[in-house]
């Protein structure tokens, strides 16, 4: 009899496992070390010894975007406007340890973004917005400079914010731009892309959950270690509740092992639960309530919206 799997993720969001075919899990363009732990073709799960530990202290750093309003930035003597966007974004730091987890410090910041130079301040009653230079007027261009505003205001807070030696700092979202910072891992959720060839990716599907891989190296336009793991999950579904993670390309074989223990261990209480979170497991329950604040703190969209047009119109005003 023909069966089905339905997928544990909301529809509402793209799915975890974001492949059409799992035959395409075995196409990768990514430079790949698979035997920094154990013989590639030796791979098994690994399940953390009884020495591995959980850090005292586990530091999880989000942020969040939103897109306020497309502008035109109109320059002197030119015919034709630039197009921007007028964006907030926020980033935030939850410190997790045994008595529970703590929000440490929330930062909102606000931009006006476009490949012009003449990009103004906008000042409304309720937000001012930064003029910011993207490298060219196309809106993938602009979405790329709003990212990385908001990955560089996660790295400011994860640097104000390393009070121990021993902390362990999760992002959540891949390690780019900030693998020179120390005990630091990414959290990806989402799998857009396979990386590991079919007799490894096997490996990943027979995983059982506080179960990861061994650890590799994994190139593409930067270099990072990287291993999967999986956390408490119900559902059948291909990949269900595993996560990629990813850690500097320097580090010592022997210390990342020794780091992939530590967040294999660390991740499974903290994975969120399917009644409260469509993206459940792999959100885990920091990083949702996280969001959730973060984006409270980007205020009301449609005030936002309606100050910006109204100081838009001041603009225009002036011109004339």
């Amino acid at each position: 009899m023909t069966g089905f799997t339905v997928d544990p993720w909301d529809p509402g969001y793209a799915a975890a496992l974001a492949v059409e075919n799992l035959a395409e899990l075995g196409a990768t363009s990514a430079e790949l070390v698979l035997d920094v732990e154990r013989p590639a073709e030796d791979w098994k799960p690994v399940t953390p010894g009884p020495g591995a530990r959980a850090p005292a202290t586990l530091l999880v750093a989000d942020g969040v975007r939103r897109i306020d309003a497309r502008v035109w930035v109109h320059e002197p003597g030119a015919a034709m406007p630039v197009p921007g966007i007028a964006a907030s974004y926020a980033a935030g730091i939850v410190s997790c340890g045994p008595d529970g987890a703590d929000l440490v410090e929330i930062e909102v910041s606000r931009s006006l973004i476009s490949a012009s130079p003449h990009a103004p301040e906008v000042k409304t009653p309720y937000a001012v917005y930064q003029p910011s230079k993207a490298a060219d007027a196309s809106f993938e261009e602009l979405s790329l400079a709003l990212q990385r505003q908001v990955t560089q205001l996660e790295v400011d807070l994860s640097v104000r914010h390393r009070s121990r030696s021993d902390d362990l700092l999760l992002v959540d979202g891949p390690l780019r731009g900030r693998t020179h910072l120390a005990r630091t891992v990414g959290y990806v959720k989402t799998h857009h892309t396979a990386y590991l060839p079919p007799p490894q990716s096997e490996v990943v599907a027979a995983l059982t959950p506080g179960q990861r891989t061994p650890v590799f190296l994994m190139g593409t336009s930067w270099r990072r270690h990287a291993w999967y793991v999986r956390l408490p999950v119900q559902s059948s579904a291909p990949w269900a509740g595993v996560a990629r993670c990813e850690a500097g390309a320097d580090l010592d074989p022997a210390e990342a092992v020794r780091l992939a223990d530590a967040v294999t261990v660390a991740l499974p209480p903290l994975a969120g639960v399917d009644y409260k979170d469509p993206r459940a497991p792999q959100n885990l329950v920091p990083i949702g309530g996280l969001e959730k604040l973060l984006r409270h703190h980007l205020g009301d969209p449609r005030l936002l919206y309606r100050a910006l047009r109204t100081a838009a119109g001041g603009e225009a005003r002036a011109r004339t």
